[in-house]
């Protein structure tokens, strides 16, 4: 299968990480803001070795987190992709639709707009039937962009993630299929 390199939506690039993401990455990795809802905030090594593994997605799967640009306004402003989860639960194995925007980015559509396009890919593109998104029930902000997407949750999917701290266990699981896609995101924009 011949899968493209890069996405696009009316304001938005997703491409392929370059070397000079690495730096507003670990920048934005850093931020307590962004990473209040994961573990920890991470050091510029740690960064560095997750895009590493995100590069490696890209290599082992043909698709994966892509850097997100914002042409005209900056470079890099985060990620916004699909990714196959390394763990084991009822859900899984599944492809799950996942971002993370510098606070500067946030309250723009980009998350959304980006997601949205993804998704479409991950239909369109790699034929799934499903896609999930998880995070924990008080980011409200990424359920909300779940919520806008077409995704839905049903309490009887929320789990305990078995790779975070205590403190983030429960997750919340959301999900769309492919035949309860909506018009917006069927239309989301060109490869």
């Amino acid at each position: 299968m011949d899968l493209p390199r890069e996405l696009r939506t009316d304001r938005l690039l997703l491409r392929r990480w370059v070397a000079a993401d690495r730096v507003p990455f670990a920048s934005l990795n850093a931020d307590p803001r962004v990473m209040e809802h994961l573990p920890a905030v991470l050091g510029a090594e740690e960064s560095h070795a997750l895009v590493d593994r995100i590069e490696r997605h890209f290599d082992d799967h043909g698709f994966g987190l892509w850097a997100l640009e914002i042409p005209g306004v900056v470079a890099f402003a985060g990620f916004v992709g699909l990714s196959i989860p390394g763990f084991e639960a009822h859900f899984t194995p599944c492809v799950e639709v996942g971002w993370r925007l510098a606070a500067d980015h946030w309250g723009h559509g980009y998350a959304t707009e980006a997601a949205r396009r993804t998704v479409a890919f991950g239909f369109d593109h790699l034929h799934l039937k499903e896609i999930v998104s998880f995070t924990v029930p008080a980011n409200h902000r990424s359920r909300r962009v779940m919520e806008r997407i077409g995704m839905t949750h049903d309490l009887a999917d929320d789990f305990d993630h078995p790779r975070v701290p205590e403190r983030l266990r429960r997750h919340v699981l959301y999900r769309i299929r492919s035949t309860e896609r909506s018009p917006s995101v069927v239309h989301a924009g060109k490869s």
